[in-house]
């Protein structure tokens, strides 16, 4: 487990830092109200999940240590460990599988530094257990506004995560997706889905000075998703041919039809 998230060194890590770079450079209030605006209203393309997950056959995410294969397989790879240790939880098997789909951002010509990678509050201080926090933000413009670098900048004490401006990325657009689109996911499945890259919240416990009651209840389902996004991650990848008609009758059953994205 100690080989994951290596962020010191490494085959990939050239790439993985320069993906950093940029995005904490440019990463702002002002950017991610910009992206909630383009994004948010759902009227980019119409498709079902599978095909959405299917797509992302073409993204490698260059924020990741880990791995340097298909999006697609991780997302097989996801679902499969949480149905092993929860056959009961057919809507957590499915977070699983589309956990990642919000990456398709990047195949519509956003850059990956705006869809991959962990992800944190903009609008107060960042903290240290941000990845690269100490090599990476000097040339962000809101490292320099006082507004926002208190503890709570724009924000109020625990105000909860749902008014938290979060660094925009694959998250919080799926997230919106699954909303707009009305899917059945329950409560904890969303928080999953919204939260995952949150590793500053769910790994290193900061930031919860901004939550309420409701996002700490569901730390505990965003930190037991957190086992199967990272630990399932190995070369060994699966047949996903043999996979798909299981996980279309769990799309069918919490995500039907045509999405709107």
């Amino acid at each position: 487990k100690e080989e994951y998230r290596n962020f010191v060194d490494g085959s990939l890590f050239s790439r993985v830092f320069k993906t950093y770079s940029v995005m904490h450079t440019n990463q702002t209030v002002d950017f991610v109200q910009q992206k909630h605006g383009q994004w948010t209203h759902c009227n980019h393309s119409q498709m079902g999940m599978m095909e959405a997950i299917m797509s992302l056959d073409q993204l490698v995410d260059e924020s990741d240590p880990d791995v340097d294969f298909p999006n697609s397989f991780h997302a097989f790879q996801t679902a499969e460990g949480i149905r092993k240790e929860h056959p009961d939880k057919d809507w957590f098997q499915l977070v699983g599988l589309i956990h990642d789909v919000g990456k398709i951002l990047a195949l519509w010509d956003e850059p990956q530094w705006a869809v991959v990678g962990d992800t944190f509050p903009v609008g107060c201080k960042f903290q240290d257990s941000i990845v690269f926090r100490d090599s990476t933000f000097q040339d962000n413009p809101d490292e320099k506004n006082p507004k926002y670098k208190t503890e709570y900048g724009i924000y109020e004490p625990n105000c909860g995560l749902d008014k938290v401006l979060m660094s925009w990325g694959h998250d919080e657009y799926l997230y919106r997706v699954m909303k707009f689109n009305n899917c059945a996911i329950p409560e904890e499945g969303l928080y999953m889905i919204r939260f995952h890259s949150f590793y500053p919240w769910h790994s290193h416990g900061d930031y919860t000075h901004l939550c309420n009651d409701k996002d700490l209840q569901m730390l505990p389902w965003v930190k037991e998703f957190n086992k199967f996004d990272l630990y399932t991650k190995t070369t060994d990848l699966p047949n996903v041919d043999e996979l798909r008609p299981y996980y279309q009758s769990l799309i069918d059953k919490y995500c039907p039809g045509v999405q709107q994205w």
